[in-house]
């Protein structure tokens, strides 16, 4: 059944017009009818399956008949600090991180990573990200989008990370001194930090660790930026969330 993200007030019995890009997207791509069923979502947890009817020209929109509250969340709440990589390689993390359960994403300007935003290009970058997002959201079943955060310098960001909260905190380390099976499930929020293409600097490895992250190694091979998180997201799942 084809699902669309739109950002509107949606409840049962009610006919909603569809944003002209997800219309579009419908009637184009989806060469939806008159009658296909659809499933619309907003945000709020929640879906609601519907029918497309009033097509004409470029637009449409969708009746709705009923609310859904599938649970499809996983049960960690990982949130994801990725060290920015250029072009694809950092839409394909995002994107298959949401489809792994990811809660949200902080994006981070590192020693070494290769793409350098203005400010103006620094926001479409992350408009773009949350795109990447949403689509995945669209494609996997979840009908909660994770946020991504307002690009930072990684200095000033591991920096706030010296908290008191309870969370368990791991750095993608191939010669980080832990495994997955050396900790017990975590009962606290986890967060991932991921380097850029070169990984961390020496620097950067020795705040993070004095900010009370602790070394992760997933194996004796040395990952990509655009494989490591997703590895260790996958793992997570399998070993203390709700791959079954």
């Amino acid at each position: 059944m084809s699902r669309f993200y739109c950002e509107l007030t949606l409840a049962p019995g009610l006919t909603v017009a569809l944003p002209d890009a997800v219309a579009r997207h419908a009637l184009s791509a989806r060469r939806l009818q008159v009658g296909s069923a659809v499933v619309l979502f907003n945000g709020d947890g929640a879906e609601y399956a519907g029918v497309l009817e009033n097509v004409g020209g470029k637009g449409a929109s969708v009746r709705l008949l009923r609310r859904l509250e599938p649970e499809r969340e996983s049960p960690l709440r990982v949130h994801l600090a990725q060290g920015i990589s250029s072009g694809e390689r950092m839409d394909y993390t995002l994107q298959k991180a949401v489809e792994l359960g990811v809660a949200a994403i902080q994006p981070l300007l590192m020693r070494r990573t290769v793409v350098r935003l203005s400010e103006d290009k620094a926001q479409r970058r992350r408009a773009h990200w949350q795109g990447v997002v949403i689509s995945a959201c669209e494609q996997c079943g979840r009908n909660v989008l994770p946020p991504v955060a307002e690009i930072q310098e990684f200095v000033a960001w591991v920096h706030a990370q010296v908290t008191h909260e309870p969370v368990l905190k791991l750095l993608l380390d191939p010669v980080g001194d832990l495994c997955l099976r050396d900790l017990p499930p975590p009962a606290s929020p986890i967060l991932l930090l991921a380097g850029p293409e070169g990984g961390f600097d020496p620097a950067e490895r020795k705040l993070a660790l004095a900010a009370g992250f602790r070394g992760l190694r997933l194996g004796p091979r040395v990952l990509r930026t655009e494989t490591a998180a997703l590895a260790a997201l996958a793992a997570m799942q399998a070993v203390w969330g709700d791959f079954v």
